[in-house]
């Protein structure tokens, strides 16, 4: 029997609920069986990334909009649900599974007050992530605006530092080649923040478009371009991944072409089916803010989120 590919794998997983009409799969009573997970190991052998020495550590933070479920007197209780774990996790969840589990809490009756509904919604999503993804998950919801939203700072816009009207781009598959670097001339090291609306992927099942916004910061004593650095952005434009494989896949071509002491890469992609995903990649914890993490605080939404 001939093996499968990995992208075989992923589309047949993936399949379990993508391109299903006359609303199968759609369900208002909770049904964990409806989330599927994705090895990840699918995407990282390409790029020579080893599950057991991860070249990196990071969160995967999603934040879900459209969460609700009902007291037990048909109460309704409606938030945000913020979903954190580990980049180190052997799964990632496939996106259009978690809505519809998420969707399946609509009509659900939990506890006989607001509080008790909240907290039973962040148990059960907690649980049922933590068995599908064999990690820890942190999970929680909030139902009004008083959670402080933060946002990266220090992170320019590229095109605000260059004319990008002046930049040729010619290539949109990914380009390794397109970086170009800038070596200090003593040796010493610096440190290059940036920031560009300027990503777009294709979803690596659908092929439907994925616009984000991506935050870089990288220090050694050889940083890109701002003109090389957009141009491999926008190489991404026509490459068919999952949000956190192209989080991955720029800070391995980042680290090879600049071996750098310090980096991090950060996607936050557009709220897509009551969803967002922001993968957060880097080479050290203090690298990354506590807003993805901390479930007292929110990521605020960017320009398209």
């Amino acid at each position: 029997m001939e093996k499968k590919t990995n992208q075989q794998s992923v589309e047949e997983l993936a399949s379990h609920h993508l391109g299903q009409a006359g609303g199968a799969g759609y369900s208002d009573q909770y049904d964990p069986s409806l989330l599927v997970s994705i090895p990840r190991h699918f995407n990282r052998e390409d790029y020579g990334i080893k599950q057991d020495d991860l070249p990196f550590v990071g969160v995967d933070t999603w934040n879900a909009y459209e969460v609700s479920a009902i007291t037990e007197k048909g109460l309704p209780v409606s938030g945000m649900l913020k979903i954190v774990y580990s980049s180190s996790s052997i799964n990632h969840v496939e996106s259009k599974s978690i809505k519809l589990y998420l969707n399946s809490f609509n009509m659900t009756k939990i506890g006989t007050t607001i509080k008790e509904c909240i907290e039973g919604i962040e148990t059960m999503v907690k649980k049922d992530l933590k068995e599908l993804l064999e990690t820890d998950v942190v999970v929680s919801m909030y139902t009004n605006e008083d959670t402080e939203a933060c946002a990266f700072k220090g992170f320019p816009d590229i095109e605000t530092l260059i004319d990008l009207d002046q930049v040729d781009f010619t290539a949109f598959k990914s380009d390794i080649n397109q970086l170009e670097g800038t070596p200090t001339k003593d040796g010493e090291s610096k440190t290059l923040r940036v920031s560009s609306n300027l990503l777009r992927s294709n979803c690596r099942v659908t092929n439907q478009p994925d616009w984000g916004n991506i935050f870089i910061s990288i220090r050694g004593n050889n940083t890109p371009t701002l003109e090389s650095l957009a141009k491999y952005i926008v190489s991404h434009r026509t490459v068919s991944h999952f949000h956190e494989e192209i989080a991955e896949m720029v800070f391995t071509h980042l680290s090879q072409a600049y071996k750098p002491e310090e980096l991090m890469v950060a996607c936050l992609y557009t709220r897509r089916g009551g969803l967002d995903i922001n993968p957060i990649r880097a080479t050290h914890n203090k690298l990354i803010p506590d807003f993805f993490i901390d479930t007292d605080l929110r990521i605020q939404k960017t320009l398209r989120q």
